[in-house]
């Protein structure tokens, strides 16, 4: 119960308000109005609550919070028998210990201090609110800090606005909730009656799903993966195991092995369904063309979804593309869509991604659909016409990316019918699952992360007619679990292999070390995280040269100096040297902004100078000039750009520019609400492509390197000191 929502539907608020028999002729409570009759009578029918008295119900009494836990308790279902962790409040009667026990544990409730619950004293509407709000798993918005009454506070007005929201409350008068007011028995049957079709949804059929998306090759996470899939199983034998896309690319395990290391511990998994990511079409381009991801498809033991994917012009996967629907799907096979049997429930699963993939991929003969929305809808009504009405679309094109192209929730507000989004591509760590929709056609969101370092799960519950009605997940953490012993034997021979290719030398060296320094204590040492510095400068240019392969009019690249994490000592480059630079496994990302915002930007990334900042921005492609004897916030004196003949434009406020970064920072890493906000708009594209591989690929091209420093980044109070290094 702690964490499971409730979605109240038009279908059961009916069934329940039918199955609620008005007030008796002879009701005996004679201090009950007709304002609360139904309230009443509905708690007395269902054994919620007594009167204080044969004749009286104590309308008007203050109830205590101990009588309300009882209350609420009764209406959760939980038993006065059952077993419950002890709450550990020393001042509970026992004849409530039960119930303050039970919604302690749940989450529902809790006590002023650590022993001691407060259970003579009376509940207040405040408290009564946030109260409700957790036991009926309303959903509510953590960022509401003020409702239409008045004297609800910031701490209690995201419970109130969700009780507002729901119908459960109408307050005192227009612009009053009587917040501090005690909360009279009359009241909390009114509150509960009102609260009914989400104490008592009527969940017909209920599905568990694990999923995961953006793995992109960190294999050696997998053998503690299949140890969390296991333990959810062993709990939810009949679960479903999904993958949103993007297993290729991103580690040396892909480099040397094109994902047949990731195939054969997915096997071990037991998958239901994949989709493709982007990343599945970048060996396109190769002289094997698309040989690899015909091999990975093939060597499933689950079958593939896509229904806005056209493979049928590329000849590798004649035979494996599907275009129909499947209620027998095959292993090692493409299906539009397929239907599984869940519990005795047909469930279809259909699959997208993202058009994007034509510019940011390889995908050579392979098509992609120009409106997502249409062939979602198709989809969903292909299911229908089979008699299937719980869908799970299995998505990698982002939660929240650019609307422009596509994106989750474009997805769930375009297309009814879609009751589950399973998604990819953007990383995007849902610690809950995200409530799409309105109560009549609702749509759950989830979306676990990336390199495999959680495991996401879901539970959800339907009505008679298919329709959502509760939804409990989140993220089981990877880490602490013990790793399977038959996942740890498949792995160890390509574990092997890249170690040793780790050692190996990448051709280029240097001729001095590319030191990664830190001032410590002492403000006038040179910094990574406060000055130019030339592994920065490197590895800028690599981004830069990169992101001009997708957008050649980027004009500048940036490097959060807390990004890189070791410097390269003299002689021969190493891949392990390489990684240990950049081992966060960042990708490139691209950013649309305007000259203002970049100027912001610089004025975060100087403003702690002469102080280290994790988010000192390196630069390649331009020049930022500061003077740090200003306050913060005032010290950026100009930002230029590069031309094409070395000479040095300065920017225009209102003019957009293209720029590159690592991901993280284009999504507002290291305080950067500039790029949080331009990722929000759908400013930003993340190309996917490896930080280290990019880095790597710079110092083979420069081959011999001095380390050196260009005067990119000038605190003119230093300018002199700068020029002459």
């Amino acid at each position: 119960m702690k964490n499971k929502k409730f979605i109240a539907s038009a279908v059961t608020a009916t069934a329940i308000a039918a199955a609620v028999s008005p007030a008796s002729a002879d009701f005996v409570f004679t201090d009950v109005t007709e304002k609360y009759e139904e309230a009443v009578q509905f708690l007395l029918e269902n054994g919620i609550t007594n009167g204080v008295s044969d004749t009286q119900y104590g309308t008007h009494q203050s109830i205590k919070r101990q009588d309300a836990a009882i209350m609420i308790a009764r209406t959760l279902g939980f038993d006065p028998d059952g077993e419950y962790e002890d709450s550990g409040f020393t001042d509970v009667p026992s004849h409530a210990k039960w119930a303050v026990d039970a919604l302690k544990e749940s989450g529902v409730i809790d006590g002023v201090s650590a022993t001691q619950f407060d259970s003579n004293s009376y509940l207040t509407r405040n408290q009564t609110a946030k109260v409700l709000a957790n036991a009926a798993g309303l959903v509510v918005d953590e960022t509401v800090t003020t409702t239409k009454y008045s004297d609800v506070n910031a701490a209690f007005a995201p419970y109130v606005d969700a009780l507002i929201d729901s119908g459960i409350t109408q307050g005192k008068t227009e612009t009053s909730f009587g917040a501090y007011q005690n909360t009279t028995r009359g009241e909390m049957a009114l509150f509960i009656e009102r609260a009914k079709d989400y104490f008592f949804a009527e969940v017909s059929f209920e599905m568990s799903i694990m999923h995961a998306n953006d793995t992109h090759a960190r294999v050696e996470n997998l053998p503690k993966q299949v140890t969390a899939i296991n333990d959810f199983r062993t709990e939810n034998p009949d679960s479903l195991l999904l993958h949103a896309g993007d297993v290729f690319s991103g580690t040396l395990y892909f480099n040397e092995f094109e994902g047949e290391a990731d195939i054969k511990l997915m096997n071990l998994m037991n998958f239901d369904a994949m989709t493709f990511g982007n990343h599945e079409f970048d060996l396109g381009s190769s002289p094997e063309g698309h040989q690899a991801l015909r091999d990975f498809v093939t060597a499933a033991n689950f079958p593939f979804v896509s229904s806005n994917v056209d493979f049928s012009a590329d000849d590798l996967f004649e035979g494996l593309f599907q275009t129909q629907i499947s209620s027998e799907p095959e292993g090692g096979n493409i299906y539009t869509g397929i239907v599984k049997e869940v519990n005795g429930e047909q469930v279809g699963i259909f699959g997208l991604t993202t058009k994007d993939t034509e510019d940011i991929s390889s995908p050579g003969l392979i098509t992609f659909s120009d409106n997502y929305i249409a062939e979602a809808q198709r989809m969903v009504d292909e299911f229908a016409a089979m008699g299937v009405d719980k869908v799970v679309a299995l998505t990698h094109i982002g939660y929240n990316d650019n609307p422009a192209v596509d994106n989750d929730l474009e997805l769930a507000a375009g297309v009814e019918g879609i009751d589950v989004i399973v998604g990819g591509h953007t990383h995007t760590s849902l610690e809950e699952p995200y409530l799409a929709g309105d109560n009549s056609a609702p749509t759950v969101i989830v979306q676990a992360g990336e390199y495999g370092n959680s495991l996401g799960t879901l539970d959800v519950g339907f009505d008679e007619n298919g329709v959502v009605v509760s939804y409990d997940g989140g993220l089981i953490e990877i880490g602490e679990q013990a790793e399977d012993p038959e996942a740890v034997e498949i792995l160890a021979p390509y574990k092997e292999q890249v170690e040793a290719v780790q050692q190996a030398e990448t051709g280029a060296v240097a001729l001095a070390p590319l030191e990664n320094p830190r001032a410590g204590d002492d403000l006038t040492a040179p910094s990574v995280r406060k000055n130019e510095t030339p592994l920065g400068n490197i590895i800028t240019d690599g981004m830069l040269n990169k992101a001009r392969e997708y957008s050649p009019d980027a004009i500048m690249a940036f490097q959060n100096g807390g990004g890189i994490r070791e410097a390269i000592d003299e002689g021969p480059i190493t891949v392990g040297e390489v990684i240990s630079v950049l081992p966060f496994g960042n990708t490139l990302a691209t950013m649309e902004l305007t000259g203002a915002e970049i100027k912001e930007a610089f004025e975060i990334s100087v403003g702690n100078y002469p102080n280290e900042n994790g988010g000192f921005l390196h630069v390649s492609g331009g020049q930022v000039r500061f003077d740090s004897s200003q306050p913060a916030g005032e010290r950026v004196v100009s930002v230029s750009y590069e031309e094409e003949d070395g000479t040095f434009t300065e920017l225009e406020d209102a003019e957009t520019y293209t720029i590159a970064t690592n991901a993280f920072t284009a999504k507002g890493g290291d305080g950067y609400d500039v790029f949080a906000d331009a990722y929000a708009e759908g400013r930003v594209t993340d190309l996917g492509l490896s930080d280290w591989e990019n880095f790597q690929e710079e110092l083979v091209r420069l081959g011999e390197i001095t380390p050196e420093t260009e005067g990119r980044i000038v605190n003119i109070n230093e300018e002199t000191v700068v020029e002459g290094e």
